[in-house]
């Protein structure tokens, strides 16, 4: 069901992983909604356990190199994930389903669909006998991590599905009845399609899956952290990636709004907001960065993401006023204090935030120079939190110097930034074997 019906201006990005040189890119124009092509004759379609429509297609090459060619993927929805020059494995023959689960949202625009929930499921013809399941960083749809994830993991024999969260797009938070629904429908989309898949899989090959890891970015990465806290008995194991971490104290919206009220001061040269963007948790070394994700990011995913969770703190409007100036006072997201919110405004926080009792393998990959989810307020968050469940057994942290949080955004400091797709593609041959020796 839609909640508060109002519409925002659309913004430059409209994704927590928002690409460096093609912000506006992250969300396609309706003027560029493809179609899908029609099966090739001789293809039988594939059934998806609970699939509200699907059509099927055999394709010489299930990765980008031949997607992009017949229409099968959306250039516009992976842009800016991964570095200029970026190679990626083809050559992986098969057969392509997408479609969608029953919802009443309508977001996503892809196809000419205008219905959420959509997915993709790719079946190579030579399989591993594993599955690869994702979701897309931000409020990108369900083709984003065809670069950074599915051509990776499709070279090497997976089974791959993705998810579009079941809500995308510069205003998720008119998806649901109450505050912080739509987040929580992006963890039972997630769950859904896992279940759908692993069951086309065995209908498919024969067998069911004898593997099946999630994986993401950010928002992605996030999905990853809770499903093997909450649906461990779907899953192998996990590896996420700059991963989005919510948690009682906040989250972005501890980490944004002080980034809103000191950045313009260093901009203007005041001395002590050099120091004050440090204390927030930016890291020194990634001052570069800072100009980009404060004209793209934090003041657009501040407002947004405290819609979503409380829509009260700005009356009727809806996600606030862009660029409001420090001091404006109730309703200015860059005055946004989470911690003297009202204790409602927790509990919807509660509802969508982590435990960090994971309940299966998991590796997670954080860039030192992210400045989007930075690691002291992110990633080593989680993995505190993770020990202090007593579950450090089953999480391995691997920090990648000069990683920021999209490789699309090392061009902006090339002698500083560093790709982070060789460190997951490594991350994730290594969860491949620590899995094979604990299952």
């Amino acid at each position: 069901m839609l909640r508060r019906l109002a519409v925002v201006p659309l913004l430059l990005t409209t994704c927590l992983a928002a690409p460096a040189a093609a912000a506006d890119a992250a969300v396609p124009p309706a003027a560029t909604v493809r179609h899908p092509p029609p099966a090739p004759v001789g293809c039988a379609d594939v059934h998806v356990p609970g699939a509200a429509y699907t059509v099927s297609a055999c394709l010489a090459d299930l990765t980008t190199t031949g997607t992009v060619p017949t229409g099968h993927t959306d250039p516009a929805d992976w842009a800016g994930l991964e570095a200029p020059g970026t190679v990626t494995p083809s050559g992986v023959p098969g057969v392509q389903v997408d479609g969608y689960f029953p919802d009443t949202s309508t977001t996503n625009t892809n196809h000419g669909w205008h219905h959420d929930s959509q997915f993709v499921v790719r079946l190579p013809r030579h399989w591993n006998g594993g599955l690869v399941v994702a979701g897309p960083p931000g409020v990108r749809e369900q083709y984003a991590n065809d670069r950074i994830i599915s051509d990776q993991v499709l070279a090497k024999g997976y089974a791959y599905a993705a998810t579009d969260k079941g809500n995308t797009g510069s205003e998720i938070y008119r998806d649901g009845e109450r505050p912080g629904d739509a987040i929580l429908e992006w963890h039972r989309r997630f769950a859904e399609l896992t279940r759908a898949a692993q069951r086309t899989a065995a209908a498919y090959y024969g067998h069911a899956p004898r593997t099946t890891y999630a994986a993401g970015l950010s928002a992605g990465g996030y999905l990853v952290r809770w499903q093997l806290e909450h649906y461990p008995r779907l899953y192998t194991g996990g590896i996420d990636w700059n991963a989005l971490t919510f948690t009682r104290n906040g989250s972005l919206l501890t980490t944004l709004p002080p980034a809103l009220r000191a950045y313009p001061r260093y901009r203007a040269g005041e001395p002590d907001a050099h120091a004050e963007m440090l204390a927030a948790g930016y890291p020194a070394g990634s001052e570069a960065l800072w100009d980009y994700h404060y004209r793209t990011q934090w003041d657009f995913l501040q407002r947004v993401i405290r819609e979503e969770v409380d829509p009260g703190y700005d009356g009727a409007a809806q996600a606030g006023t862009p660029f409001c100036p420090a001091g404006t006072g109730a309703g200015c997201d860059t005055d946004y204090d989470f911690a003297s919110r009202p204790a409602a405004v927790h509990r919807v926080v509660d509802r969508i935030a982590l435990s960090g009792r994971i309940q299966r393998p998991l590796i997670s990959i954080q860039g030192t120079l992210d400045v989007l989810t930075p690691r002291s307020a992110f990633g080593d968050v989680y993995h505190r939190m993770v020990a202090d469940a007593g579950r450090s057994a089953l999480h391995r942290y691997v920090l990648v110097a000069g990683g920021t949080h999209t490789d699309g955004l090392v061009p902006l400091a090339p002698r500083t930034l560093k790709p982070m797709l060789p460190s997951f593609v490594t991350a994730f041959a290594e969860l491949e074997t620590w899995t094979r020796h604990t299952s």
